[in-house]
């Protein structure tokens, strides 16, 4: 069974946060570095609507799973620099 592919937009808007790429990594770039023994779903920036989504996602190993691990690699990772937004 083919799993539909989402991106960090997609993932982003699902969340109800802000979705174009700037924001995307200004939002990395802010809460970056998450530590290691933090479940991504645990983090204290995300709201209780958010944390469930993407808990339930994982557990159920959904077609989100995919990028919703990438984002928790992307946390942990090196610090991205984000352009800053046009007017």
């Amino acid at each position: 069974m083919d799993k539909a592919f989402h991106g960090f937009t997609a993932l982003f808007a699902q969340l109800g946060l802000p979705s174009d790429s700037v924001r995307i990594r200004l939002f990395i770039q802010t809460h970056s570095p998450l530590h290691a023994a933090t479940r991504l779903e645990d983090a204290h920036f995300w709201s209780e609507a958010q944390a469930a989504l993407l808990k339930e996602e994982l557990l159920q190993d959904s077609d989100w799973a995919e990028v919703i691990d990438r984002l928790s690699v992307a946390l942990r990772g090196p610090v991205v620099l984000a352009a800053k937004p046009r007017p």
